[in-house]
């Protein structure tokens, strides 16, 4: 992946981030204390999600979904359950997002955000997979996004 794809792809990231939390609430559903708490929690479980993934990777960690050169695989912590954590609590969050917001332009903006973070990690990952000859059997026990079951 070229660098400028790679950070192509990180500001569309942050820009339907941006678009999630500044779009105008809608009436889909109703948004009460319920609807907020559940937000709430999606939104703190996302967070949290990507942020062990984050302190996992460690000094491998990149803004931009080309890895480093040199850096060793990281397959434990929560990297065990699925190679994309930082991605899956982006996602968790920006759902909480979608409940609090309401309208199809936050679900549009979420369908748009998944495509997104779809193609950093497939682009990613075949990069991974150059790099690392055991990241193919990994990949095949991991779950992507979401922990296999």
């Amino acid at each position: 992946m070229k660098p400028s794809v790679a950070w192509a792809l990180v500001g569309a990231q942050f820009g339907l981030l941006a678009g999630l939390v500044v779009l105008p609430a809608g009436d889909l559903w109703p948004r009460n204390m319920v609807t907020f708490v559940i937000a709430g929690v999606l939104m703190g479980a996302g967070v949290l999600v990507a942020a062990a993934g984050g302190l996992r990777l460690g000094p491998a960690l990149t803004p931009t979904p080309i890895p480093k050169q040199g850096a060793e695989l990281v397959t434990t912590g929560i990297y065990r359950f699925v190679r994309h954590p930082i991605y899956s609590g982006v996602l968790l969050a920006a759902l909480g997002l979608v409940i609090l917001g309401s309208s199809a332009g936050h679900i549009v903006g979420w369908l748009a955000l998944f495509m997104v973070l779809s193609v950093k990690a497939s682009g990613e990952e075949a990069m991974l997979a150059k790099a690392h000859p055991g990241y193919d059997s990994y990949a095949k026990s991991t779950g992507r996004l979401i922990p296999k079951i």
